[in-house]
């Protein structure tokens, strides 16, 4: 007995992959049998004991459950309770199902033998999500049809050499048994057809989304305005379309979204930084628990330790841009276009300020008006998740930089503060076509100026996306089309002139990197983070109309 409990940890972790091998093996034997003939003494003896209806429709159900185990597979390959639950239920009705059809015993047995095992491992099946919310991907399902097309092809070669001598297959499928395995497999092949199409349309479930009506906002608030570890990017929290994990003490959060099995956490937990990997587990977990594909975009090289303690894939996303400000200055000739541009703009009669965040309320028409005319010449419409949008509640959350001329507001900028002063970022950057040129690199300079007096250590100038990845031979695949789509995708997006515009003003390139479970699950992970951020494939598919020289900071 002692020997049984110390087994007991290892075979529970064996069981759900070889209990998946198991039970697909059952389906596959069920789908094999219900498309050969039946064994004649047995089925004459069987014709004397049950009437033909009760053997069609067991025969017919029969192999229908040998699909529902096929499906059932992929469920307990992925720990769902509820798989174990209905892949016992399906084996216990299955297997008298297969003295009904045509008495084969052999078949009873191994199901009721298969059952017996997968009894006692519960345990071994923890996640909690309804089998309605498992993830099935497009090669399951193909997996899937091939099996199901094999056994029909089984069928067929089975027809055509027993017992019919050198009849045609069109001729073999006129006898009953035949009919009888040919509607048992169409039955089959209809029913994978639309559990394939309403699970591809299916998405998983998730928590709700905190907005500015929920009381949990006030908490999101709360920990940003007092939290030991944040960065500029972690006010997204306050655009309303996150979701979020709190810690037990209520001193942290982590925000993430949601798009179909994708759920994406936007950098690494807001709060204590002890609480951190306690957070990230729990995320996991819950995204487990529910069937999704959990993942972690634009974090930083910091924040690698925790995420491949959870056992995550790591790709590299671009490259950040940071300016300290403690020593950046205007002089020197590496900087002197940056200098004339901001010397020249304040000479034309350009003006900086910065507004604090209860003086915001009365701008808000200027500012709607500069937004509106900025986007009449940008494609794609307002973001969210990744990047912030102009929606007036959430712009008055931010202190605003303003650039005036001539009395008028020609150029804004909101402010993303973080409680640790480590550094400042820009979220929104908007600006009208009046005014001085360059307006946008008078702006930067006087924010670094004004980041300095407020006793920031740096100025981040947000991401550069493929910035920095490597086209080596042995580099990875997803770097090494990243690089190309930098080099020559100029008609997609304006990486190098992203890159560039950063680049003026020196400062220094860390790296962001995007997490998920399996290395494969990155593209799609990445896929779904730009559906997110554009709001939909339609506006996704709209190039921008963005000028070379122009300021990209929103680019994050």
């Amino acid at each position: 007995m002692a020997l049984l409990r110390d087994l007991k940890p290892a075979a529970t972790a064996f069981a759900p992959w070889t209990a998946a091998i198991l039970t697909l093996g059952a389906g596959v034997l069920l789908l094999t049998s219900g498309a050969r003939p039946s064994m004649p003494t047995r089925f004459v003896r069987l014709m004397d004991l049950e009437p033909v209806l009760l053997i069609e429709l067991s025969h017919f159900a029969s192999s229908v459950l040998g699909l529902v185990l096929v499906i059932l597979a992929f469920g307990l390959r992925a720990r769902l309770g509820a798989a174990w639950a209905v892949t016992l239920a399906t084996l216990l009705v299955a297997a008298p199902l297969s003295l009904f059809k045509g008495i084969v015993w052999e078949e009873t047995a191994v199901l009721f033998g298969l059952a017996g095992l997968l009894a006692p491992f519960r345990s071994a099946f923890p996640r909690t999500a309804r089998l309605s919310r498992m993830e099935v991907t497009p090669g399951w399902l193909i997996s899937a049809a091939c099996l199901v097309a094999g056994a029909g092809m089984i069928g067929m070669w089975s027809f055509e050499n027993a017992d019919y001598g050198e009849m045609p297959w069109w001729r073999v499928m006129a006898d009953e048994d035949a009919a009888r395995s040919l509607r048992a497999w169409a039955g089959s092949a209809l029913a994978l057809l639309a559990f394939g199409v309403w699970r591809l349309l299916g998405s998983a479930a998730t928590p709700p989304i905190v907005g500015e009506e929920d009381p949990e906002f006030a908490r999101v608030r709360a920990i940003l305005a007092s939290a030991e570890d944040s960065r500029p990017t972690s006010n997204l929290a306050l655009l309303g379309d996150k979701r979020f994990l709190f810690s037990a003490s209520g001193d942290s959060f982590l925000m993430f979204g949601v798009r179909g099995r994708s759920w994406i956490a936007l950098g690494m937990p807001v709060g204590r930084r002890d609480e951190r990997l306690e957070l990230l587990w729990r995320f996991r977990e819950l995204a487990d628990a529910h069937a999704a594909r959990p993942g972690f975009y634009n974090i930083e090289a910091d924040d690698l330790p925790d995420v491949v303690e959870l056992g995550f894939a790591i790709q590299k996303l671009g490259e950040a841009a940071a300016a300290p400000l403690d020593d950046f200055t205007l002089e020197g000739t590496k900087r002197g276009n940056l200098r004339r541009a901001w010397r020249k703009a304040a000479e034309e009669g350009a003006t900086f300020e910065v507004v604090p965040p209860e003086a915001v309320a009365g701008l808000i028409p200027d500012l709607q008006r500069i937004s509106d005319a900025w986007l009449a010449g940008h494609a794609g419409g307002e973001k969210g998740f990744a990047l912030g949008g102009f929606q007036p509640g959430y712009v008055q959350l931010f202190p605003v930089a303003l650039v005036r001329w001539e009395g008028r507001i020609v150029a804004f900028a909101t402010l993303w503060p973080v409680a640790s002063r480590s550094a400042f970022s820009i979220d929104l950057m908007r600006y009208v076509e009046e005014g001085p040129r360059r307006i946008m690199d008078y702006l930067f300079v006087e924010l670094i100026q004004w980041g300095r007096d407020q006793g920031y250590a740096a100025f981040d100038f947000g991401m550069a996306p493929l910035s920095g990845l490597d086209d080596r031979p042995l580099a990875p695949m997803l770097s090494r089309v990243g690089r190309l789509i930098f080099d020559r995708g100029e008609e997609i997006y304006n990486f190098q002139g992203v890159r560039g515009y950063k680049d003026k003003y020196h400062p220094l390139w860390q790296p962001r990197y995007v997490a998920a479970p399996r290395k494969w699950a990155i593209p799609l992970l990445l896929a779904d983070v730009g559906l997110l951020t554009s709001g939909g494939m339609a506006r996704l598919a709209k190039r921008p109309s963005r000028k070379v020289d122009e300021p990209v900071a929103e680019a994050a």
